[in-house]
């Protein structure tokens, strides 16, 4: 893989900036569980990836509950998230060294995630890299969310980079559909709490971490 052949790099965020798939599995498990909708860690590998409203959605198809809209449910879980990151979020491996390698060699840095901008405000944050990107933007803003290519074809039009020189970095098979469906070409580096998906292997390239990548810049 040449670095030379993009002109722009754009992430994902969770999983991939950031370990919350973790946390976001907390914060999923605790309100779903208070609202009557018992859930396990296991139950959200079927929507990794999707935004959360369309998560909750789901549920609410699949078990349904009472009391609650979807949106209060929708809303706690998000307010939950944001306590979560600011108390245990932090780069994963690799991801600081790269962006400013990115940042060394004038490549455009974008960030296209599933997750809302009041939560992509609070990662960018917490891990202190928010003046890393040149744009960020959520797929709450599009009409239709992952695997749909919308937020990454946003992403590169804003930054003035044709999809074809766009690299994505994924950790799930809905952000890498969304990368390939984009004509973009497509880096995973695995989510570590997700069971093993073999369709993963659809990327162009896989990596163990960030830190791996990183090397193969170089």
């Amino acid at each position: 893989m040449k670095l030379s052949n993009f002109d722009a790099v754009i992430f994902d965020m969770d999983g991939v900036l950031i370990d919350s798939e973790p946390l976001w599995k907390i914060a999923m498990e605790e309100i779903f569980s208070s609202v009557g909708c018992p859930l396990t860690k296991k139950d959200f590998q079927k929507t990794v990836g999707l935004r959360i409203d369309e998560v909750i959605e789901f549920w609410f198809q699949e078990i349904g509950w009472n009391e609650v809209s979807p949106k209060e449910v929708e809303d706690k879980i998000i307010d939950r998230m944001i306590e979560l990151i600011s108390t245990h979020g932090k780069p994963l491996k690799g991801v600081v060294e790269t962006l400013d390698f990115l940042r060394s060699k004038n490549i455009k840095i974008g960030l296209g995630t599933s997750s809302y901008s009041i939560l992509i405000e609070a990662v960018l944050s917490t891990l202190k890299i928010a003046d890393k990107f040149d744009f960020v933007h959520s797929a709450e803003d599009e009409k239709y969310g992952k695997p749909h290519p919308a937020v990454y074809l946003t992403v590169a039009e804003k930054l003035i980079v044709a999809p074809r020189k766009c690299l994505v970095i994924e950790d799930s098979l809905n952000g890498i559909i969304s990368g390939k469906s984009a004509q973009m070409k497509v880096v995973c580096i695995p989510e570590k709490t997700h069971t093993p998906e073999p369709k993963l292997s659809v990327a162009d390239w896989m990596f163990e971490d960030m830190s791996q990548l990183l090397l193969s810049f170089q």
